[in-house]
């Protein structure tokens, strides 16, 4: 069973209280999506930390529940 767009985000949130969300569908099937997860808790983190972080989040759904997921993520401007 796919994983819906807004429960990736509400985990998100949830594991990364600071962060900015954003989520696309990018094959509209509910199954492959992208994450732009900005966030003041990742300064000072290098990108596989903040990946890592955001997996962390994702309560061990990646790789079953939700199939593919691509990040991008970096800290506020």
């Amino acid at each position: 069973m796919a994983m819906d767009a807004k429960e990736i985000e509400r985990l998100i949130k949830e594991g990364i209280p600071d962060a900015q969300v954003e989520i696309r569908d990018l094959a509209g099937d509910g199954d492959h999506y992208m994450a732009v997860v900005v966030a003041e808790s990742f300064r000072g983190l290098s990108r596989v930390q903040q990946h890592q972080k955001v997996y962390e989040a994702l309560k061990g759904n990646m790789g079953g529940t939700l199939h593919a997921l691509a990040l991008q993520t970096s800290v506020p401007n």
